[in-house]
């Protein structure tokens, strides 16, 4: 079985970068208090020194519509070839600061704003981590296999991996 190794302050900021950056693309979930949840794949374009999660959106979106209602939201992430997963539960504010989506940029964008960094329709999204949890097998995906076929045969878990929970 794994270890548990709960983060905090700046190391919980440093594993939110490790593990947002390695899987870049999260599932973006809204509208928490209702059935079924609001889900789509959404970019991360940066997690700021203070553990900020930020993300470009249109001003028009569901998204955006449903955070202006309530702005609680969960982040999972997977980043499938390393077997590393985050989840983040904070609260999201809309932000229009055209230096600030200019600093976020990528060409990447341009496939949904095509007027590109001065779209009027561009808002950027801002997660707060409030808390989190994170896996971690320390392993790539071939280690990883290799163990869970070993763990099969041998009726043995050997397993080096780290989770925890993460606190900002």
């Amino acid at each position: 079985m794994g270890d548990t190794k709960n983060l905090i302050d700046t190391d919980a900021i440093k594993k939110i970068k490790e593990l947002a950056k390695d899987a870049n693309i999260c599932h973006f979930v809204t509208n928490l208090s209702n059935t079924p949840l609001s889900s789509r794949p959404m970019a991360t374009q940066k997690v700021d020194d203070e553990g900020n999660i930020w993300f470009l959106s249109n001003k028009n979106s569901d998204k955006n519509h449903d955070i202006q209602a309530d702005s609680r939201v969960q982040l999972f992430y997977s980043a499938s070839g390393s077997y590393e997963y985050l989840s983040v539960y904070g609260t999201a504010e809309i932000i229009f600061d055209k230096e600030k989506i200019h600093e976020m940029w990528t060409n990447f964008a341009k496939a949904w704003f095509t007027e590109g960094e001065d779209d009027p329709s561009i808002s950027l999204l801002k997660v707060t981590p409030q808390d989190g949890y994170y896996w971690d097998t320390k392993n790539n995906k071939i280690v990883s296999l290799i163990k869970i076929a070993k763990s099969i045969v041998t009726g043995k878990t050997d397993d080096n991996g780290i989770e925890g929970r993460l606190k900002v």
